[in-house]
């Protein structure tokens, strides 16, 4: 099989397990694109949810001021 017969693959093919689901067809180069895009944007997005999505860590908490009203002569 050569390039040529590769192009000709179509990128989405029905599923093998009997239902009327298609999926990539990894024999096209698209096709396994989306496939190594799809399990990489997976990783990233379960690696940024375990590190608290890129929230700050909270810092110290400082009191607040009190202030006390003293009215002009």
């Amino acid at each position: 099989m050569n390039g040529d017969d590769r192009d000709c693959e179509p990128v989405f093919k029905k599923s093998k397990w009997g239902t009327n689901r298609y999926t990539y067809n990894p024999d096209n180069p698209i096709g396994l694109a989306l496939i190594i895009g799809s399990v990489v944007l997976a990783v990233v997005v379960l690696g940024t949810l375990d590190h608290g999505g890129g929230r700050p860590e909270p810092g110290p908490t400082h009191p607040t001021p009190s202030y006390t009203f003293t009215p002009a002569p």
